[in-house]
């Protein structure tokens, strides 16, 4: 080039600048021609497509792309109108390529950037799953981390300096980290798990195996996070949370059942006890805004219990908040027609079984201790114990009451009485 402006007689200095700064204003004519003109005419023509992801990578890429022409015709200015020596332009050449580099890693993560935006905006909204919705920004990250780590790699070998060694290194520190943050890989792992199956989400409400639960306040790749009915935050790890065994009371429907025991003297009418818990049912399922009239009311009895015969009601709820106060109206409603119709709910029986000798006042006026009356023996001359039965609430286990005496006890009971020892 410098031959050619000498034959011409424009070897001189200034004029080499100029032809320098010619060649950088014709760059920055070419740079503002692609950026006011061709962009806009290409953007123009990509918005015909049915996918808006290349008019996106187009805009992400209009920078660095104006920038690299820029670059281009500043390296042209210096390198074709001026003798350099060898030297200066092998640093001239080296410095090119790191900028190249640079602008190609630039390229490459705005187009990286598109691409995850276009899929989060367009694509993630209408999966059913909120895996892509989490996994997206952690692939963009990881992505870009990797395009950096290349770039550098590759300066750093256009600089001659040996990278096999670093490679190598930084395997091993690779797997050195890999070890010391094993705990929050395997957090990260199983929250991928949990994300993928899908079987919490935000606002739900959960039981786990340990007894802890609460709202689903949100699902993160190290922990899942819990909001207890005290109002109280838990933090779960991951790796313990797809372990364990998980009730979700959303899924598979948001409706509820509502189960109701109860029970009813033996002296009662069965088939009345059931008409009235029946009627008892209609009349809350029609009434309830709670109760989902459609799923009907359903009663069936139980088993004979210790005290009484014992049933259950069964409905259904709109979700697990309206199950209480569907349990609250349907428990009035059942006490008070049970009341009305004179249907009694027994306390807990107890029988006791007392020697012959013995009253609930005490030992009999004419009864040795350890001895029978004549009465209480059967024709075979063995003793036969005598039975009555007190129907009054249960005490506390490992009690007796006999509330005829003063003390609470038979008169004689105790260690001293008759039967110590």
């Amino acid at each position: 080039m410098e031959a050619y402006l000498e034959g011409l007689g424009l070897n001189h200095t200034g004029w080499l600048a100029a032809v320098s700064a010619m060649i950088v204003l014709g760059g920055a004519l070419v740079a503002f021609v692609v950026h006011k003109a061709v962009y806009p005419l290409v953007i123009r023509i990509t918005s015909q497509t049915p996918t808006s992801l290349d008019a996106r990578i187009i805009i992400a890429t209009r920078a660095p792309v104006n920038l690299a022409v820029l670059l281009v015709a500043i390296y042209f200015a210096i390198v074709l109108p001026w003798n350099l020596p060898q030297a200066a332009l092998d640093i001239i050449n080296i410095g090119a390529r790191l900028v190249g580099v640079f602008v190609m890693g630039w390229i490459i993560t705005q187009g990286i950037g598109a691409v995850s935006e276009w899929y989060a905006e367009e694509i993630a909204p209408h999966t059913k799953s909120e895996l892509d919705d989490r996994l997206i920004p952690l692939a963009r990250r990881v992505a870009t981390g990797i395009v950096i780590a290349l770039g550098i790699l590759v300066a750093l070998d256009q600089l001659n300096v040996n990278i096999s060694p670093l490679i190598a290194g930084l395997g091993l520190g690779g797997l050195a980290v890999a070890l010391a943050v094993q705990p929050t890989l395997s957090n990260i792992f199983a929250g991928t798990y949990v994300l993928t199956e899908g079987v919490v989400s935000p606002g739900d409400y959960i039981e786990l195996e340990s007894g802890v639960a609460g709202y689903v306040l949100d699902v993160s790749w190290r922990s899942t996070r819990l909001r207890t009915w005290g109002n109280n935050l838990v933090v779960i790890p991951n790796s313990r949370f797809a372990e364990t065994i998980i009730t979700n009371y959303q899924e598979p429907q948001p409706e509820m059942n509502v189960y109701l025991p109860c029970g009813v003297s033996y002296d009662s009418d069965l088939r009345v006890v059931e008409q009235v818990c029946q009627e008892v049912m209609d009349h809350v399922l029609a009434t309830d805004p709670n109760a989902i009239k459609e799923y009907g009311g359903w009663f069936g009895f139980e088993s004979f219990g210790d005290s009484n015969v014992d049933f259950w009601l069964f409905v259904q709820a709109r979700d697990r908040l309206a199950s209480f106060p569907l349990r609250t109206r349907l428990m009035q409603d059942l006490h008070q027609r049970l009341l009305q119709e004179g249907i009694v709910i027994n306390y807990p029986v107890r029988t006791l079984q007392f020697p012959p000798e013995w009253t609930p006042n005490g030992p009999l006026p004419s009864a040795a201790p350890g001895a029978a009356s004549a009465a209480a023996r059967d024709s075979d001359g063995n003793r036969t114990p005598t039975r009555r039965r007190i129907r009054r609430p249960a005490p506390r286990p490992g009690t007796h009451v006999f509330p005829d005496s003063p003390s609470g006890a038979p008169e004689g009971f105790g260690p001293d009485g008759p039967g110590a020892g």
